[in-house]
């Protein structure tokens, strides 16, 4: 049995056009073809956000651990179709049942688990559920359009 592939942070930068401070997904593992993938997110006090929401008691926008999914799927699909260097754009179309269940805090590790529900054109729909070890803290139905490259 062959391990699943992975991406560093070097590949992610490779495939992703986000950079600080909105690259929200330090790796990516446990990349399943384009069906699922695990991505990682190390939550640090340093981040820009935490300056403002809030400065007395530091809280990740909930925004921002459904947009780490969309990166962490995002990763998944360009891995698998080889899209590293090819200026791959993605758009969020639409974000559905949205829930939030625990604060996302410096110093957690969030873990999302993204599955692909209908994929293969421009228009991919997901799901996705971000962990802080074995609580839930978010999970959303996405859309997103992805403008791939011209091969």
């Amino acid at each position: 049995m062959s391990e699943l592939p992975s991406a560093d942070i070097a590949l992610i930068r490779r495939i992703l056009p986000h950079r600080y401070p909105f690259l929200l997904v330090d790796r990516v593992e446990e990349i399943d073809g384009t069906q699922s993938a695990v991505g990682i997110k190390n939550v640090t006090a340093n981040e820009p956000h935490f300056q403002g929401h809030f400065p007395e008691m530091p809280v990740m926008p909930g925004v921002l651990i459904v947009e780490a999914m969309a990166q962490t799927a995002a990763v998944m699909v360009g891995v698998t179709i080889k899209l590293a260097d090819k200026a791959m754009l993605v758009y969020f179309m639409g974000i559905d049942q949205v829930k939030f269940r625990r604060m996302v805090r410096p110093g957690d590790v969030l873990t999302m688990r993204v599955e692909t529900r209908r994929g293969g054109g421009k228009v991919w729909k997901f799901t996705g559920r971000a962990t802080v070890g074995d609580e839930l803290a978010a999970e959303a139905e996405f859309t997103a359009m992805m403008d791939l490259p011209k091969a």
